[in-house]
């Protein structure tokens, strides 16, 4: 009987226990900061001591950084070394430009407005200073313009003139052709930093402004009957555009740049968990920083503990409540981080060759199957897995989801296919190519993973090929 009085007892904590661990483990680093935030801000039991410990020890931390021991690992094995890391306010930083894949963009290293105000600092006053925070504050996600000059002018109280100065200032930094209008404008911004005598350059310059609505419909005949012209010529001119400029300039700075902002939601500016190599041993176990969202130590008040045993009755149910209210949210934050630590754990170490390799070399992996591998739910690594991004060692920032989609490497192949192709191949012809290798893919399937990666079917790809 007594048994059964526990059990009973026990069911409701479990259950809330369970239930707020997995409304946690949902959320990204930057949602769950919000959360803690909101916990600190409603419940007095609950406390952040302002000192930087390890989240996994409890070791203060005297410098900025992982913890020295945590981090170190067993660097002799070949399992990845996971640990948690206190870091509040993490910037990635950018690998080599020069260094990186070519298919790559450099990764922001603070906010865009904060780089472009950095780079003017010197050509404007402070009055222009604050104008120009409030202009960048106004871009859209491609980087765009959208309010009239006017209309900012009236709003800054500013005199047109010296808005529009601080906008042409704006638009010729880097990335350039920021505060534009448009794409057009945009592009037309970017080749003044080219020299004009250059016959591409010129022919792209008139591309842009005298048929643009041509361009967008990639119709070269029509653009070179306009321009009196060579088709050869035009294809020349638009080639230079797409190799080196930008028509969504906010996206040179946040992602890949090549298709609005809106087109691709997985732009992370800072990740959640990190990947890198060991700088001693670069063939060694690879090093997995999982970013907790606080620099803090979060813990249950002690004082409110002793206040509550020296109560006399009044409030002290409701004090009882924001206590266990704080108990369980420090122990479902912990369930959360051991959850996250496990499952990177055996991601980073099934997925090591596509971490440092690419695409290609992704190895199928089903959520079920490291459900099954951890000794959890699958719907517990489907809500570990969402609204995650990791930064692997070359500084790209991905989706986590990325490491369970099983068409990358098969996708990454039809690229190779298509880029060493002699003359435009069918998608029958990439299906049949890839069955001989082994890979069963059906031609349905060929033409999506093809235009997933913007890759224009063989009849167009005839019209872009040289003459």
């Amino acid at each position: 009987m007594l048994h059964q009085v526990q059990e009973h007892s026990l069911r409701p904590l479990t259950t809330a226990h369970l239930a707020q661990t997995m409304s946690l483990l949902v959320l990204s680093n930057a949602e769950l900061q919000e959360k803690v935030d909101a916990e600190l801000a409603s419940n007095p039991a609950l406390e952040l001591l302002e000192e930087r410990r390890c989240p996994s020890c409890g070791r203060a931390l005297a410098i900025q950084g992982p913890c020295p021991i945590c981090s170190l690992g067993d660097r002799r094995g070949e399992e990845p070394i996971v640990f948690l890391s206190p870091r509040e306010s993490y910037r990635p930083a950018a690998p080599r430009w020069e260094d990186a894949p070519l298919d790559q963009e450099p990764i922001a290293p603070e906010s865009l407005a904060f780089h472009v105000i950095q780079q003017l600092a010197a050509d404007l006053s402070p009055q222009e200073r604050q104008l120009a925070a409030y202009i960048l504050s106004s871009l859209d996600e491609d980087g765009f313009l959208r309010e009239p000059v006017a209309l900012i002018a009236r709003a800054s109280r500013r005199p047109l003139s010296q808005v529009q100065r601080v906008i042409d200032l704006i638009a010729h930094v880097d990335p350039p052709g920021l505060a534009t209008q448009g794409p057009r404008e945009a592009l037309l911004v970017q080749l003044d930093s080219y020299d004009s005598r250059l016959p591409s350059v010129e022919l792209a310059r008139r591309v842009l402004r005298e048929t643009f609505h041509e361009l967008g419909r990639r119709d070269f005949d029509a653009i070179a009957r306009k321009l009196n012209t060579r088709p050869h010529r035009v294809k020349q001119a638009l080639e230079f555009i797409h190799n080196n400029l930008n028509p969504y300039p906010g996206r040179a700075f946040w992602g890949s740049g090549r298709q609005p902002a809106k087109a691709d939601p997985n732009v992370y500016h800072t990740p959640d968990i990190q990947i890198s190599r060991n700088p001693s041993d670069p063939d060694g176990p690879l090093m997995v920083e999982i970013f907790t969202p606080v620099a803090g130590w979060l813990r249950v008040n002690p004082l409110f503990k002793e206040a509550i045993a020296q109560a006399n009755g009044n409030g002290s149910e409701e004090w009882q409540r924001h206590l266990e209210r704080a108990t369980l949210f420090v122990k479902c934050l912990k369930q959360r981080n051991n959850t996250m630590r496990r499952l990177m754990e055996i991601l980073v170490a099934h997925q090591r060759e596509f971490i440092l390799r690419g695409d290609r070399y992704l190895k199928p992996l089903t959520r079920a199957r490291l459900a099954q591998i951890i000794g959890v739910h699958e719907s517990t690594i489907s809500r570990a897995v969402s609204h995650k991004s990791v930064q692997l060692p070359d500084g790209r920032i991905i989706p986590l989801s990325r490491f369970f989609d099983r068409s990358l490497s098969v996708r990454d192949r039809v690229k190779e296919i298509i880029a060493q192709e002699t003359k435009p191949l069918t998608d029958d012809m990439i299906s049949a190519i890839l069955e001989k290798e082994g890979i069963k893919v059906a031609r349905r399937t060929v033409a999506k993973y093809r235009a997933m990666e913007g890759i224009l079917p063989a009849r167009l790809r005839a019209k872009r090929s040289p003459a």
